[in-house]
C-alpha cells in the first residue's frame, strides 16, 4: 500500500487530510503553525494528531528505504525473484523485512558455513527432498561425502554437517519465523526469578510470570530495570511441544521418509539453538518498545498537564530551598519574576536557630509584601513546613504558604542556563529563585530544566533517551506555543520552543533586545539575525508585544490575518483601538451577521474566522486562566494525624500505569490504585485523572513506619 493510503487507515482521517499535512510538513512547516493556523487545509488536525501523523510518516518512509535497501542487496547477489520481491513489498514492519533478508545476510562463520566450505549442501538437499525411499540409502549417500582434508572423517560427521545446514535454513525461513513468533507471542510466558540474595525492591519479581500477550508495561520495565541491576533473571517460556510440532508440520512432508530421523533433529536443533533464543531476544524487545512507547505516552500527557498548570499571576513569592547543614535558602521573587532579595535561615538541624530564622522571615515578607511562601518538597521540607506555618500564624498577614515540587531545581542550577541567569548566585539560592518562580508561571520556569529531570515520568531512565528526548521537546514545543511568550520578557529558553524559532536565533532575539531595547512591533523580530521570513512566518501568531501600537500584536492573529480581522472590527463598527480592551459581544454578533457569509466578505476560513473572534474578545488572553489554582495552605497536617475514612483535598502530582500519586500535604504523597480511582473499572489512570488535577480523596491505609498512605476516589 501507499504511505499515504496506510496512513489514512491507521489515523482515521480523510486521505485528503493527510495528504495536505504531509505536504505542509514536507514544506518546513512546524507541527503548532499548522495546527493554529493551516486548519482548513488540514480539516482541523490539531497537535497530537499531527504529532502521530509525524512519528509513523517518519517510520514508513523508514521502511520503504530499507525495503528498497534489502531488495537492491539480494539483486546485487542475482537471487531476487518476483516471489521474494512480493514478500518484501507486502512486509509492514523491520522485522518481517529483515526475516526475508536473513537468508541473504553475509553471516559470519557458523556450523552451517562450515559445513558448506566442506561441500555437504547437497547432503543436505538429499535429505530435505524427503523421498519415500532411498538408493543408496541415506547412510551410504553420506560416505560419499568423506574427506580428511575437509575435516569429514566419517558419515556421521557428513550427517551432522548436512543438519547444521538445514537447521539453518528452517531459521532462516522468514514465513516459519513468523508463525513461531506468533505462537509464542499466543501462548507464551514471561517469568522472573530472584538472583542470589535478591534486592526487596523488586520482590514481588523473586517467582513472577504473565502471559506475553498481556503483560502490563510498567511490569516490564520493572523487571527490565531489575535484571539490568543483576538482581532478577528474566525468561521467555512457550511449551516447547507446541512450537516444534507446528514447526514439524511445516518443514517436514513425509513422516515416513527414511529421512525423517535426521530431519527431525535439524527442526528440533534450529528450534532450541538458533530459533528459540532469537525469538526470545526479538520478543522482550518488542515488549520493551511497546512499554517505552507506553510510558513515553503518559509521561508526555503528564508533562504536558504539569506545564500548563495555572501560574499564580500577581503575586510576590519567597522561594523556599529547605536544608540542614548549609541553612534553608531563600529569595523573594516579585510579581513579574524580578528577584528582589535573598537571604539564609538555620532553622533546622543541626544549628536549630529558629527565633532568629522567623526574625528573617518576617522582615522579608512585611518588606516586600509577600503572598505566598513556597516551599520546596525535598530534604527537611516537613520541618520547614512546620516552621513556615507556625512564622505565619504569629504575624498579621494573609501570607500562604504552599509545598512545591522541586524536582529538577538542582538541575536548573548547576546548569549553564542557570549560572547565565544567576552569575553571582550559588546553586542553592537558584534552586530557592527556581522554586518561587514555578509557581508563579511553571511553563516559562520549567522549560529551563530537561524535561526528564521534572520528575512526572515512570522508568524514564530505561526508555531510549533520543525517543524520550523528541517526545518530550514536542510536549513543550505544543505548550509553550498555546500560550505564546512576551517577546520582551521570554527568556531565551521559552523563545528556542516557539514555532520556528532555535536556540541559536533565540538567543539572537534576546541580544537585539539587549541592544536596542524592547521591542515594538512583531514585525521588529525580522531585524534579528537567522529570523528570515520562513521563520517569522511559523513564529509570528506565537510572540506577543504588549505594548505595540497594533494591538492584534499581543493576540493569537497571525499577521497574515490581520487584514481581514482589521475589516471584522471595520463591519460591526469598531476601531482596531477598541479590541485592546475586549469586545465580549463580538462572537453573538457575527453570528448574528452569520459566520458564512462573513468567511466569504473577509476571504477567510470558518475556522480562522473563529480563531481570530476568540482573540478579539478576549486580547491577550492565557488559556491556563481557566484551570484550578494552586491550592495554598495555613496549617500542617502530619503523617501521624491522617486515620482511616478521612476525606481531604490533594492535587494530583505523578500519574503512572497502575494509579495517581496524590500530594494531601503531609510530604508523602499517598497513591490512589487504579482499582480506587472511579466507582467504575478504569484500564488507564490518564483517562481519569492528570496532574495538576484537584482532587477529594479518602484516606483507606496508613503505614508510618513505611511512610505509605493508601487512598481512594471512590464514591465521593
Amino acid at each position: 500500500m501507499e504511505i499515504l493510503d496506510i496512513l489514512t487507515g491507521e489515523l482515521s482521517l480523510k486521505k485528503t487530510q493527510i495528504e495536505a499535512a504531509v505536504k505542509l510538513l514536507d514544506e518546513g512547516n512546524t507541527v503548532p503553525f499548522i495546527a493554529r493556523y493551516r486548519k482548513e487545509v488540514t480539516g482541523g488536525m490539531d497537535d497530537d494528531q499531527l504529532r502521530t501523523l509525524t512519528e509513523r510518516l517518519t517510520y514508513l518512509r523508514n521502511l520503504q528505504k530499507r525495503r528498497e535497501e534489502v531488495l537492491n542487496l539480494i539483486s546485487e547477489q542475482g537471487k531476487l525473484t518476483d516471489e521474494i520481491e512480493a514478500a518484501v513489498a507486502a512486509a509492514q514492519t523491520l522485522t518481517e523485512i529483515d526475516d526475508i533478508y536473513r537468508p541473504f545476510r553475509p553471516k559470519r562463520k557458523t556450523r552451517a558455513s562450515v559445513a558448506r566450505e566442506r561441500g555437504l549442501e547437497p547432503l543436505a538437499a538429499l535429505i530435505m527432498e524427503q523421498r519415500k525411499s532411498y538408493s543408496p540409502s541415506i547412510e551410504e549417500a553420506a560416505a560419499a561425502f568423506i574427506n580428511e582434508e575437509k575435516d569429514v572423517p566419517d558419515a556421521d560427521a557428513a550427517l551432522a554437517g548436512a543438519s547444521d545446514i538445514i537447521a539453518e535454513d528452517v531459521s532462516d525461513n522468514a514465513e516459519y519465523r513468523r508463525d513461531i513468533r506468533s505462537l509464542t507471542v499466543e501462548y507464551g510466558t514471561i517469568r522472573s526469578a530472584k538472583v542470589g540474595d535478591g534486592n526487596p525492591t523488586y520482590e514481588m519479581y523473586f517467582d513472577y510470570s504473565d502471559k506475553l500477550k498481556s503483560v502490563p508495561s510498567h511490569r516490564v520495565l520493572a523487571m527490565n530495570r531489575g535484571e539490568a541491576e543483576e538482581h532478577l533473571k528474566i525468561t521467555v517460556e512457550v511449551d516447547r511441544d507446541l512450537i516444534l510440532n507446528a514447526l514439524m508440520g511445516r518443514v517436514i512432508t513425509d513422516y515416513k521418509s527414511p529421512a525423517f530421523r535426521w530431519l527431525a533433529a535439524a527442526v528440533c536443533d534450529a528450534y532450541d539453538r538458533l530459533i528459540a533464543p532469537s525469538i526470545e531476544r526479538e520478543i522482550r524487545a518488542s515488549l520493551t518498545e511497546t512499554a517505552g512507547e507506553s510510558a513515553i505516552k503518559l509521561f508526555s500527557d503528564n508533562l504536558k498537564h504539569l506545564l500548563m498548570a495555572a501560574p499564580l499571576k500577581g503575586k510576590t513569592v519567597l522561594g523556599y530551598d529547605p536544608g540542614y547543614r548549609t541553612g534553608c535558602k531563600l529569595a523573594v521573587v516579585d510579581k513579574t519574576g524580578m528577584v528582589i532579595d535573598t537571604a539564609v535561615i538555620y532553622p533546622t538541624k543541626p544549628h536549630e536557630k529558629i527565633e532568629q530564622s522567623k526574625k528573617i522571615v518576617k522582615e522579608l515578607i512585611a518588606k516586600y509584601g509577600v503572598d505566598v511562601v513556597a516551599i520546596g518538597n525535598g530534604t527537611a521540607s516537613g520541618e520547614s513546613e512546620m516552621f513556615i506555618a507556625e512564622t505565619l500564624s504569629e504575624i498579621d498577614s494573609d501570607t500562604k504558604y504552599i509545598i512545591v515540587s522541586e524536582a529538577g531545581a538542582s538541575v536548573y542550577s548547576a546548569s549553564k542556563v542557570g549560572a547565565e541567569e544567576f552569575p553571582d548566585f550559588d546553586v542553592t539560592q537558584r534552586s530557592a529563585v527556581s522554586i518561587a518562580r514555578r509557581l508563579q508561571d511553571p511553563l516559562a520556569e520549567l522549560v529551563k530544566i530537561d524535561p526528564k529531570s521534572i520528575g512526572v515520568g515512570q522508568y524514564q531512565h530505561d526508555m531510549k533517551e533520543a525517543r524520550l528526548d523528541e517526545a518530550l521537546s514536542g510536549v513543550v514545543e505544543d505548550c509553550v506555543n498555546a500560550v505564546g511568550v512576551d517577546l520582551n520578557t521570554a527568556s531565551y529558553m521559552l523563545l528556542s520552543y516557539i514555532a520556528g524559532i532555535n536556540s541559536t536565533s533565540a538567543k539572537n532575539i534576546v541580544k537585539y533586545r539587549d541592544e536596542n531595547g524592547e521591542f515594538t512591533s512583531r514585525a521588529q523580530v525580522l531585524k534579528v539575525p537567522r529570523i528570515g521570513a520562513k521563520a517569522y512566518e511559523q513564529c509570528a501568531g506565537f510572540l506577543r508585544v504588549p505594548g505595540s501600537k497594533e494591538i492584534l500584536d499581543n493576540t493569537g492573529v497571525h499577521p497574515e490575518s490581520y487584514e481581514a480581522a482589521k475589516a471584522l472590527l471595520a463591519k460591526f463598527g469598531y476601531a482596531s483601538a477598541d479590541a485592546r480592551r475586549g469586545l465580549p459581544e463580538l462572537g453573538k454578533q457575527a453570528r448574528t451577521y452569520g459566520i458564512a457569509r462573513l468567511t466569504e466578505e473577509l476571504g477567510v476560513g470558518e475556522a480562522t474566522l473563529n480563531d481570530i473572534i476568540g482573540e478579539l474578545e478576549k486580547p491577550g488572553r492565557d488559556v491556563r486562566d481557566a484551570l484550578p489554582p494552586p491550592q495554598l495552605r495555613e496549617k500542617v497536617l502530619t503523617l501521624e494525624e491522617l486515620t482511616p475514612g478521612m476525606i481531604l483535598t490533594g492535587t494530583v502530582r505523578n500519574v503512572i500505569d497502575f494509579g495517581a500519586f496524590v500530594d494531601i500535604g503531609v510530604h508523602q504523597d499517598g497513591l490512589v490504585h487504579v482499582s480506587e480511582l472511579a466507582d467504575r473499572f478504569v484500564k488507564r489512570p490518564a483517562d481519569v485523572v492528570s496532574v495538576g488535577d484537584v482532587v477529594r480523596v479518602r484516606v483507606k491505609t496508613v503505614d508510618v513506619q513505611r511512610k505509605r498512605i493508601g487512598l481512594s476516589m471512590k464514591n465521593l
